[in-house]
């Protein structure tokens, strides 16, 4: 667990852990779209899919080159399951791209979404004014950064379609927590620090559509 993140692992324990969010129910015979994908979990989720498809508009190394604000290539229903950890910081309007997602899961899909969120932050912070990469990190915490989310983002979500249900390390019994280090061993005192991770399992609430995992980190 070392080379892993709080946001990989939370993933992990749930997937394994969680009966309504279990790999078998996620994954196993899926369509999977993975933007940004992180090696630790690509080989395992290309074994078990039927079809893995990777996604990103920056890099080259991925099945396609996409703006997740704005996806026409990708049809509606498309994907079984998308994954984006950590994207939508960085993505320029989060809610098209929460819109785009909604839009091509198919009846019965799920999204696994981690976003950062700051410390008691009651709203989501951003200002297309903040352009300087200092700036940037000073405000959203990294400089490639666009915002910082606060604890509205479960509602922002629920607006788009969503039922939105929380989902942290006290889901977990004491051994997986410790385990799979759920928690942050020492809380960083920096301002925009993101110490408390949460997730969000996120159901439709149109009938042809079904739960959604949103982690936070």
């Amino acid at each position: 667990m070392c080379e892993t993140t709080i946001r990989q692992r939370l993933l992990v324990a749930a997937l394994h852990n969680l009966d309504q969010l279990s790999f078998s129910k996620l994954i196993t015979g899926k369509v999977v779209l993975h933007f940004a994908p992180e090696g630790i979990l690509m080989a395992r989720i290309f074994e078990a899919a039927r079809t893995y498809l990777t996604a990103d508009f920056m890099r080259n190394d991925c099945d396609y080159r996409l703006d997740m604000c704005n996806m026409p290539r990708v049809r509606d229903n498309g994907f079984n399951l998308l994954i984006a950890l950590d994207v939508l910081e960085h993505v320029p309007d989060y809610q098209k791209a929460l819109q785009e997602i909604y839009r091509i899961l198919s009846p019965g899909g799920f999204a696994i979404i981690a976003v950062p969120q700051k410390d008691k932050l009651a709203v989501t912070d951003e200002d297309p004014n903040v352009v300087t990469r200092k700036e940037r990190t000073e405000r959203f915490g990294q400089w490639d950064h666009l915002r910082v989310f606060g604890d509205d983002f479960p509602v922002v979500v629920a607006i788009k379609g969503f039922v939105v249900t929380t989902v942290n390390e006290l889901s977990f019994p004491e051994e997986i927590r410790t385990r799979f280090v759920l928690f942050p061993p020492v809380l960083s005192k920096d301002p925009v620090a993101t110490n408390l991770g949460r997730s969000f399992s996120a159901k439709g609430q149109q009938e042809n559509r079904i739960d959604r995992l949103i982690i936070r980190e």
